[in-house]
């Protein structure tokens, strides 16, 4: 099965300024998308498409007018069914919240609806976020295999050409891991960038982010976000140019295996390392642990950075958690109670010392910083795997989780003939840095995009 998202991934936003297109008439696009693919692929949980085309309209008039309200004026999203929406229901993936709605627009989407952009629908999720799917949603590109998760439907909405972008939440590897199995740009911003409010998203290492069919449309949509509702309480908020940020070429690159390495498929690797050489012979150096000390402290360091996320998000989600196997544990996952148990072993003196080990390995990589530029490494362990009750392994996304960092999974790799992603990471705060660095990359690797017919 081909998504027709994949047409559009150097496209960009619609040319809705010159009057060659509408954001009616793109709209219209995207439903006939959604009529086509939903059906199997099955990206939300609720649609207002009446809404939707009200809000085309009047967005449409706007731009007639000259008097639009910011670069996404007009442009559909699509939300994680763990965000409020105000008119919809916020069903959380969990059968304890069927139909149920708080009556209020979280962050994220006040910001989008403030600036013009259609709310479309909520994209399907995982159990509270976590790992269980209650909502089967498949893969465009083979319906036997998982799109990932936990934002899976924001991720198989985007490759369907469903919405050019959706916000997505990544608390371990929930963002990253389904753009590469889905062939769609993925971005989590630096810790505390996009303010969370209204979103059921108690972890300490979740960021909202987004996944669209370009880099443009995720910058600029959370660039939106960010002017209208900051970031974290305690946080500056999303930095970097308004726009996309014009490509620059990296002077030097670190290449980070991290415990994922070992879990990797064979031909994955090989696409990796393929793409690496190809880096290093267009004159960007390339920095590993068998030759540079800093890289190789980096990767003794987050060497159990599944492990210790692991640990750190079952703490933090106690509360919830304990509460709604009080309420009703038959509607509760295996993996959530066996995730309960895990917290309940722990003490607040494991959880500090947990802590701890995370801020010396938060620093060891900050050093890291005085090397290179950025940081390569797999989006992924391979392609989607088959199946549809588990999301795949998350290893390859949690480093950036844990540190806190922007990352980016880039829709450049291919194994076993199905999408691969190319992790992008940088340094904490440096989200626009990262940005330049991927569009260079971009722009250097694309003809490695796949072409099946």
């Amino acid at each position: 099965m081909r998504s027709p998202g994949l047409n559009s991934f150097f496209s960009g936003i619609p040319d809705f300024e010159s009057g060659k297109d509408t954001p009616r008439a793109f709209l219209e696009r995207c439903l006939a998308a959604i009529a086509e693919f939903e059906p199997e692929v099955c990206a939300f949980v609720h649609l207002e498409i009446e809404n939707a085309k009200a809000a085309a309209d009047r967005s449409t008039e706007r731009w007639r007018q000259g008097r639009t309200l910011s670069q996404v004026d007009g442009m559909p999203i699509g939300i994680k069914d763990i965000m409020e929406t105000s008119d919809m229901p916020t069903q959380m993936g969990s059968p304890l919240y069927t139909g149920w709605r708080s009556g209020r627009d979280g962050a994220s989407v006040t910001a989008l609806r403030e600036a013009g952009a259609i709310v479309l629908g909520k994209t399907t999720t995982t159990e509270f976020a976590t790992r269980h799917p209650f909502h089967t949603t498949r893969n465009p590109w083979d319906l036997r295999r998982t799109p990932g998760g936990s934002s899976s439907g924001s991720a198989a909405a985007v490759a369907c050409g469903m919405v050019p972008a959706a916000l997505g939440t990544q608390g371990l590897s929930s963002i990253v891991r389904p753009a590469s199995y889905c062939d769609c740009v993925g971005f989590k911003p630096s810790l505390g960038a996009i303010n969370r409010g209204g979103s059921l998203d108690t972890v300490a290492h979740s960021v909202h982010g987004a996944l669209g069919a370009s880099l443009g449309d995720v910058w600029i949509v959370l660039r939106e976000i960010a002017d209208r509702a900051g970031g974290d309480p305690g946080f500056a908020g999303l930095r970097g140019p308004s726009r996309l940020p014009l490509a620059r070429k990296p002077t030097r690159l670190a290449v980070l295996e991290t415990e994922g390495w070992r879990q990797a498929a064979p031909e994955a690797k090989s696409a990796f390392d393929r793409t690496v050489e190809r880096i290093g012979a267009a004159g960007v150096a390339i920095l590993r642990a068998a030759g540079c000390g800093p890289v190789a402290k980096v990767e003794s360091a987050i060497s159990n950075a599944m492990a210790m996320v692991t640990a750190i998000n079952a703490w933090d989600m106690r509360w919830p958690l304990n509460s709604y196997r009080n309420r009703d544990p038959g509607k509760m996952s295996e993996e959530l109670l066996a995730q309960l148990a895990i917290a309940e072993t722990m003490t607040l003196e494991d959880y500090r010392a947990r802590l701890l080990e995370r801020a010396q390995m938060r620093a060891v990589y900050a050093k890291l910083a005085d090397e290179c530029d950025a940081v390569l490494t797999l989006a992924a362990t391979g392609p989607a795997p088959q199946g549809l009750g588990s999301t795949g392994n998350g290893v390859f996304g949690v480093p950036g989780s844990l540190l806190g960092v922007p990352a980016v999974s880039l829709p450049l790799l291919e194994a076993e003939q199905l999408p691969l992603g190319l992790q992008v990471m940088d340094f904490a705060e440096r989200d626009g840095s990262l940005f330049a660095t991927a569009a260079w990359l971009t722009e250097q690797l694309r003809d490695n995009r796949l072409r099946h017919a």
